[in-house]
């Protein structure tokens, strides 16, 4: 638009010096004319026709009338001389051309006001545009009028004949623009609809449901070819960094589970020899006791965090009964929640299906209530309620323990961070700090969120958010 109205008005300042062009001309003949029209003698008239000829072009038409003196008022015209020069038998009718489109009456206006005028106007056949110069001369016997009548077209490809927005540069600009348009919007469909099968393809791959190179193999266009290969390696690589962090799992759990065992198991015939009475030796057993099982859940803390970091990279996502995954997880935390006298009410939504990894979800669920349960004093309730807002599923398991300071409540999903009030039922040994931070990694690569809030009726809220 900015370029159409500079082109624009450098258009219409070459229209007027065109017609100023124009004009002058005809003046300037006009004066050459007048010295000889002001003594001429009408019986000599004819001679005229070659003095026009002079002047005249192929694209300008001069022609030459006389109004005698008193034929004003009737605006009488004689048509006089023409170059080129036109037949007798048709100046009839090219007097009634010209008053048929009042050019008549503006001639003889012009000799009335003695200045110049201009006329524009189309030929019958409404073709081509025609631009009319009149100019008058005074003289004795009457005004004779010279007209000079151009076609517009032949004024230096300008736009006098037509709206700028017409001319044939215009039009060929526009119909490229429109075509490069049209093709702008063909290629960013095209690309659009290539992201779309990206993304298809990326779903399928979370949901399990291809084979390796999907995205060469889908891929249409062939500007991103190089792109799918680089996605379809990409996919690859975490496929087999999935298998190699749950391999170094599982070895080093056993690895470290092993001797673990083969410890606990040698302090047996130690604790059995050792008397009753000696509360050094027994006190320093229960050390012992209290940093194998510490260690030992350090174990499978960080075997359960690296399966789960595996899970995420490469078990495909899948929809998984929320619903029925909470009441087995309770179920297996019976014997728990047994142990330190709590109970446990729930409210389950039906049929609550979210996307994710198999036994992923298991891992985030164990390990709140898990914290939960460590938490809640003896005789106290632990409250599970899971709704459905929207497309989003939201679990609550809210506890009656002593809460988390206000200042440290942000930091409980940090790792290794714990906050244990001293009067906590829980061992030292059974917590590592690791279950809130797996549960908010896990939940955050799923799509979802997880926080954490203080109850006013005292203990713990935590919700987890999880896209349906």
């Amino acid at each position: 638009m900015v370029l159409y109205g500079r082109f624009e008005s450098a258009d219409r300042q070459t229209r007027e010096l065109v017609t100023r062009a124009i004009q002058d001309r005809s003046a300037l003949i006009a004066d050459v004319l007048a010295p000889t029209l002001r003594e001429l003698d009408l019986a000599n008239a004819a001679s005229l026709n070659a003095d026009l000829a002079r002047y005249g072009s192929d694209e300008t038409t001069l022609k030459l009338l006389f109004q005698p003196a008193g034929g004003q008022q009737a605006g009488q015209f004689y048509f006089v001389a023409s170059a080129p020069q036109i037949r007798a038998e048709r100046v009839s009718a090219e007097l009634d051309e010209l008053n048929r489109r009042g050019l008549l009456a503006r001639l003889s206006g012009a000799c009335t006001a003695g200045r110049s005028d201009e006329i524009r106007y189309r030929q019958a056949s409404g073709a081509v545009e025609l631009l009319t110069s009149i100019i008058p001369i005074r003289g004795a016997a009457g005004c004779w009028v010279l007209t000079t009548t151009h076609s517009t077209e032949d004024f230096l490809r300008t736009s006098i004949a037509r709206p700028y927005w017409q001319t044939e540069e215009i039009q060929v600009a526009a119909a490229i623009y429109v075509a490069l348009a049209l093709l702008a919007i063909l290629v960013a469909v095209s690309i659009r609809l290539g992201l779309r099968r990206f993304r298809d393809v990326a779903a399928e791959i979370g949901g399990g449901r291809i084979g390796d190179d999907a995205f060469a193999r889908r891929n249409v266009v062939p500007e991103l070819a190089s792109v799918a290969r680089d996605f379809d390696r990409l996919v690859l690589a975490l496929e087999q960094a999935s298998r190699q962090i749950r391999q170094s799992a599982e070895e080093k759990a056993h690895s470290f589970k092993t001797p673990l065992a083969s410890i606990r198991s040698a302090l047996e015939p130690v604790r059995r020899t050792v008397p009753e009475d000696d509360r050094r030796a027994r006190r320093a057993l229960e050390v012992i006791d209290s940093a194998l099982g510490r260690l030992f859940d350090l174990v499978v803390a960080a075997q359960r965090q690296e399966i789960g970091t595996a899970d995420l990279i490469g078990a495909p996502r899948l929809p998984i009964d929320l619903t029925g995954l909470v009441e087995t997880v309770t179920g297996e935390l019976a014997e728990m929640l047994d142990e330190h006298g709590v109970h446990l009410t729930m409210e389950l939504a039906r049929a609550v299906t979210v996307r994710a990894g198999q036994g992923m979800l298991e891992t985030v669920v164990h390990g709140v209530l898990e914290n939960a349960v460590s938490f809640s004093p003896r005789g106290s309730t632990i409250f599970v309620l899971l709704v459905t807002t929207g497309r989003v599923a939201e679990l609550t398991i809210a506890d009656e323990g002593p809460g988390v300071d206000a200042a440290l409540i942000t930091q409980i999903f940090d790792r290794s961070f714990s906050s244990r009030p001293r009067n906590a039922t829980a061992r030292p040994s059974d917590h590592a700090g690791l279950g809130l931070w797996v549960a908010r990694s896990t939940v955050e690569a799923l799509g979802g969120s997880i926080e954490a809030v203080n109850r006013p009726a005292g203990g713990l809220s935590v919700t987890i958010r999880l896209p349906q």
